[in-house]
């Protein structure tokens, strides 16, 4: 008993309207480092949920990361303290709120400079966590220093990319210097160069006695992980060394079967105007202070034409890209022509959003999620962060044949915040491509998708592009997850471009 860091024996776990596990065995002891992986939905996320304490346990034998005298010592120190606050779970969400702490951030917030500034610094917001008393090495200096947050110290929070987000997160769980470290598929919106730093990283933090579970893809399984666990359908059907485990043996993938039919009907309608360009941009420069974000940059899209836009975390990508879907008010500064029309012509934002169809790693983070998953694809019609009118019935029906299509129909009535991250993130996916837009901007589309739902996407958008007109924009860190139909490429370097 005195190696167990964990243990659930024929465990029952509840939410609020199911079962999520029954009969649930797992057990991790000291040394060892867990990977979980296994299809969209199987139930990774709820086990890492369960274990930071976000689902009560109904039923089963629970052994806790310290005995009992050391919890009757934390006790003391601590008259509030559960075996809960000795886990640290980073999560597909972040959850920063303003400084007030009175309400979240919204999608645009980053962009406008006045509102941004109701947001923390970086600095700030890590002086604030909370350590578990254990002690232990990781303290501000050194998480700064091993996940290179020094320069985006006196950065507010709003502005950070999504790798820059996502090394803050991992930099706050690590300062409390947790007995079990939880993470939710780290690897998500981490450049190449990330990636690599971040084995190593995770191979240092073992060695320091803090043991890791970590979700992941079969195939991005880090260096120290010593055990790994595969779910399907909220039960660990195998674990095993991870000598003996094979990414072979978990093969999510199979050969998409899109009804063309179909999916030729729904893009039928709209895109009929022909535009000279669909963007046009001279000479940009978009500058914070005295940080240079975009520095010159020149670029025209043509219609029809299919880019990736590439670049390591923090390159200015997000930034462009907030030009593009009207979300930045820098624009009206610049020489900007979407649509044909100069931006500060007597356009609206509208006008440029009712021709574009966007989804992006910070629109994940911030959409409201207390509506149903059908009402957020149907609200790609108005272009607004949720259903703010009636429910129209065949717009809704046109949003059904849609998650039909993305394999998603199943969970039309299903509350959006109720369902699996990668079904949250194909809602959005649809949302983007209801109103058959001119203009797609996917900025990676595919984060927390497994690799049938990566290869079906994928073949949905090479299928509307042969169908279509439509000019697309994808940014992706991964080679695999860029479709066939893609032929161009802009690679931005600290806000230059060095590949067009």
């Amino acid at each position: 008993m005195e190696n167990i860091i964990l243990s659930f024996k024929d465990v029952t776990v509840r939410g609020a309207t199911q079962t999520i596990f029954g009969g649930l065995d797992f057990e991790i002891k000291k040394g060892e480092h867990w990977a979980l992986v296994g299809a969209s939905g199987s139930g990774k996320s709820s086990l890492l949920d369960t274990i930071a304490g976000k689902y009560p346990i109904s039923g089963g034998h629970v052994v806790h990361p310290l005995p009992e005298g050391g919890q009757e010592a934390e006790r003391v120190r601590d008259p509030l303290f559960t075996w809960h606050k000795l886990v640290a779970l980073v999560g597909t969400r972040h959850g920063f709120r303003n400084l007030s702490n009175v309400s979240n951030f919204y999608y645009q917030q980053r962009f406008n400079s006045s509102d941004s500034e109701d947001s923390e610094l970086v600095e700030e917001y890590l002086l604030r966590v909370q350590h578990t008393g254990r002690g232990g090495i990781w303290d501000f200096g050194r998480v700064t220093e091993k996940l290179k947050l020094t320069p985006l110290l006196n950065k507010q929070l709003i502005k950070l990319s999504n790798g820059e987000t996502k090394r803050l997160l991992i930099a706050s769980a690590l300062i409390k210097n947790p007995v079990l470290l939880l993470l939710d598929n780290p690897l998500t919106g981490l450049d190449t160069g990330t990636r690599k730093e971040f084995n190593d990283l995770l191979s240092e933090i073992s060695a320091t006695g803090i043991s890791v579970i970590m979700s992941t893809a079969p195939t991005e399984i880090p260096d120290s992980i010593t055990h790994v666990a595969v779910l399907e359908k909220g039960k660990i059907v195998a674990s095993m060394d991870k000598s003996g485990f094979d990414a072979a043996m978990l093969n999510f993938s199979s050969l998409p079967v899109i009804n063309t039919e179909e999916l030729g009907t729904l893009i039928s309608e709209g895109q009929g105007q022909a535009y000279s360009s669909i963007v046009e941009m001279k000479d940009i420069v978009i500058q914070y202070g005295e940080k240079v974000i975009l520095d010159h940059v020149n670029w025209t899209i043509k219609q029809g034409e299919r880019w990736a836009l590439v670049g390591h975390n923090g390159a200015g990508k997000s930034t462009l890209l907030s030009l593009i879907n009207a979300d930045n008010p820098q624009a009206y500064a610049n020489h900007i022509i979407l649509f044909d029309r100069k931006r500060g012509s007597g356009e609206s934002i509208w006008d440029i959003k009712r021709k574009t169809g966007f989804v992006s790693p910070e629109l994940f983070q911030y959409f409201p999620a207390g509506t149903s998953c059908l009402q957020v694809i149907e609200s790609g019609y108005y272009d607004t962060l949720g259903l703010f009118r009636p429910s129209n019935p065949q717009k809704a029906e046109v949003a059904k044949r849609w998650m039909r299509l993305l394999e998603i129909e199943c969970f039309a009535a299903r509350l959006f915040k109720n369902v699996p991250a990668s079904t949250q993130r194909l809602c959005l996916l649809a949302r983007a491509l209801i109103k058959n837009p001119p203009l797609l901007i996917f900025d990676e589309p595919c984060q927390g998708l497994d690799r049938h739902q990566q290869d079906h996407f994928k073949h949905v958008v090479d299928a509307i592009c042969s169908r279509s007109n439509v000019s697309l924009i994808y940014v992706s860190h991964y080679e695999h997850e860029i479709p066939a139909s893609v032929d161009k490429i802009l690679k931005l370097e600290n806000g230059k471009v060095v590949i067009d």
